[in-house]
């Protein structure tokens, strides 16, 4: 991948194609590799009772898929149980769903492919997934609504001024080349079908940190919260927001935050190791309630995050802000890809599934857990005014924000943090990435936990 010097500047496109030489094993190996950025559902709950949203699909029925079973093999952050049940019964098909981490998602697509039919994960898991062999292409002509996808994930960026970000951007790995390779290219083929999104940062504790602290990536290296600093643990998107600091803070710098050399990798990691031993960190999360529970019980006050464990903590009263940092964002992206098996009538459902996808019903849904749709307007037609009014166009509540299970993740009269779709998704500084690197990252990160 070309190195570029600035933030704002678009790294070469990726070249990633099923023919490329890697090995089975090699593939295996880098997936198991990938840590806790797969890992753990993004939702609040991944088995919870989640109640459907106000107004139904209107969705047609196809006959002709009457009887016929999708397997989807994914995580906790789209399948959700009044998805299943609402596409069942719009599409009469049956969905068996295999809920799973992201890590154990990808090795299953990877290592047991006749065990799925449709992959449901992140774009920093294509180039793994693709690479092994084991899917086709998503032809988006047997699709009327690709025309209308977000430029975000079709051309790289939301609107003219906004960053692409540095890393896997999904325009970079979207488009299917007559060589199997994936390119920005344009092309009738996809590797993945794009649907799902959000940015990622930290959460502080709006009463012990200071707002104008929490403007930057910086303030994991702040010596006014040694000792109260939490962090992801995970070799590659963890890393990616203490690089995105150590930058902000002057420690280093990046050619490519998001494709770093060897060299990059040595030099960000002599820094952690020295944070760490002179007690900078406090604690290394795991798991989605492990990043709850360390910042309710006060044992951290500045943490990396995922979204929703911010509104978790919310839920408790507990006055948790989630940060816009200046430098940008961390984006990941979600979608849905097809095994390369797929044929005749299951063929035709795995399409009929995604087009009800795209339809924007089950966008919905995710839209009361805090993640965006590709096709905003679509999920739009089943939200209020109130709810597009808060999470999409970030206004102050008119009434309580509810989240898919009901409960309340937003008061009336609160706002957004980070403001508008529009403004969120301009700032994406990386994201989530899979680096040419990634096998020798994993070496070091461990040397720096075992430090």
């Amino acid at each position: 991948m070309s190195k570029k010097t600035s933030a704002d500047s678009s790294p070469a496109p990726s070249v990633v194609s099923p023919s490329s030489g890697l090995s089975r094993r090699s593939l295996i190996t880098s997936s198991a590799a990938l840590g806790a950025a797969a890992l753990g559902a993004r939702a609040l709950d991944a088995q919870a009772s989640v109640a459907p949203a106000a107004k139904r699909s209107t969705f047609p029925a196809p006959a002709f898929l009457q009887g016929t079973t999708l397997r989807v093999v994914g995580t906790g952050v789209s399948l959700l149980d009044p998805i299943k049940t609402q596409a069942e019964q719009d599409l009469g098909i049956t969905l068996q769903w295999d809920v799973k981490d992201g890590l154990t998602a990808q090795q299953i697509a990877v290592t047991q492919p006749q065990a799925w039919d449709v992959y449901d994960q992140w774009f920093n898991s294509v180039k793994i997934v693709w690479g092994a062999g084991v899917c086709q292409p998503v032809d988006v002509t047997r699709l009327p609504q690709f025309a209308n996808l977000s430029p975000l994930t079709t051309e790289g960026k939301i609107n003219e001024n906004a960053k692409v970000g540095a890393g896997d951007a999904p325009v970079r790995l979207l488009y299917v080349q007559p060589d199997g390779s994936l390119l920005s290219d344009p092309t009738e083929q996809v590797s993945m079908l794009p649907l799902y999104h959000n940015v990622d940062a930290f959460g502080y504790h709006s009463e012990v940190v200071s707002e104008e602290d929490a403007q930057s990536w910086a303030i994991f290296y702040d010596e006014d919260y040694k000792g109260k600093i939490g962090l992801l643990n995970d070799p590659a998107t963890g890393l990616m927001d203490l690089a995105l600091g150590a930058q902000a803070a002057g420690m280093t710098t990046f050619e490519d935050i998001g494709n770093m050399t060897r060299e990059e990798i040595d030099a960000i990691m002599a820094i952690l190791i020295e944070q760490k031993r002179g007690g900078q960190f406090r604690a290394f999360w795991n798991s989605f309630d492990e990043s709850v529970n360390l910042m309710a019980s006060g044992e951290v006050v500045v943490e990396s995050m995922w979204s929703p464990a911010v509104t978790a903590l919310r839920v408790r009263d507990i006055p948790v802000i989630y940060a816009s940092p200046q430098e940008g964002y961390r984006g990941w992206h979600g979608g849905m890809m097809l095994n390369k098996q797929l044929s005749g009538a299951t063929l035709d459902a795995a399409y009929a599934y995604i087009d009800w996808w795209m339809n924007g019903w089950a966008g919905a849904v995710l839209g009361r857990q805090g993640y965006y749709f590709a096709i905003p307007e679509n999920a739009r037609e089943y939200l209020s005014e109130a709810e597009w009014a808060y999470w999409y166009e970030g206004q102050e509540a008119s009434e309580d924000m509810l989240a898919p299970d009901g409960g309340v993740v937003a008061k009336a009269g609160e706002v957004r943090d980070g403001g508008s779709y529009e403004t969120r998704m301009s700032n994406i500084a990386v994201w989530n990435s899979v680096m040419d690197e990634h096998q020798y990252l994993v070496g070091k990160w461990n040397e720096f936990l075992a430090s």
